[in-house]
């Protein structure tokens, strides 16, 4: 079911969302790379930090999304940008592949590993992050609601975020002769705002569910889905925290 993105909506806590992305690029330790290639781009903010970091090379962001990527062009003009299903993409060689929190919605993500790994050059890394919080109510809540009369009738087939541990990503990787680096890290998101939990998952990781609802339904989910984010994610006097899991592999392809 086709879906579209929103890149306004999605930058709303683009400091929050942008932190993994820091930590990732940090453990990438290629010195010289000529090109590099950032699968998933979203609006480009991120992928303009991968030109900074390596000034010398040239620079491209990918992603499945016409909205993602006219904003990337428009915000981010001196980066060439392509609209691209990541499960098309054979654009190698390159020397950096990286990819941020977009393969949990390719369900059959492990399978395209091989074909990542062989698109970059010997000796070169591909590295990616995924969400690994699908078990937290910012997930579950929409599930539980979803299966529920009458929005179930509308939801069938849906896309929703999902992936694996990072040992999982460390053994088909290291199969293929890679040198694996996989790890995981619990981020505390402090939010403010009205709903902030909602604004975050609707840009994310429930907008699918909620485009998919006809207009005579979709303001009754919105109203409960919220009620039970806030009754789950309490507001504080410091705002609201949102415990965010996610996983980490950066890989050396052998030379």
């Amino acid at each position: 079911m086709a879906h579209s993105w929103d890149p306004d909506r999605y930058l709303t806590y683009a400091d929050e969302r942008g932190r993994p992305f820091l930590d990732l690029l940090a453990r990438v330790p290629a010195t010289a790379p000529t090109r590099v290639v950032d699968l998933g781009c979203g609006p480009g903010n991120l992928t303009a930090l991968l030109a900074a970091r390596w000034p010398d090379a040239t620079v491209e962001g990918v992603d499945a999304s016409v909205e993602m990527i006219e904003a990337a062009r428009r915000d981010v003009p001196d980066i060439g940008f392509t609209v691209g299903d990541l499960r098309d993409w054979d654009g190698g060689p390159v020397d950096v592949l990286l990819s941020n929190a977009t393969l949990q919605w390719l369900p059959d993500h492990l399978e395209l590993l091989p074909r990542l790994v062989g698109a970059v050059r010997p000796g070169g890394w591909l590295a990616f992050q995924v969400p690994g919080n699908f078990g937290e109510p910012s997930h579950t809540l929409r599930t539980e609601l979803a299966a529920q009369a009458p929005y179930r009738d509308h939801l069938g087939g849906v896309a929703v975020p999902d992936s694996h541990d990072p040992v999982v990503y460390l053994e088909v990787l290291a199969a293929l002769g890679c040198e694996v680096d996989a790890w995981e890290t619990t981020y505390l998101h402090r939010l403010v705002g009205p709903d902030p939990v909602f604004t975050w998952v609707s840009a994310t990781g429930a907008r699918p569910t909620l485009q998919a609802l006809p207009d005579d339904l979709r303001p009754a989910f919105e109203a409960e889905f919220r009620r039970r984010l806030a009754a789950a994610y309490p507001e504080r006097p410091w705002g609201v925290v949102l415990p965010f899991r996610r996983v980490f592999v950066v890989a050396r392809v052998p030379g």
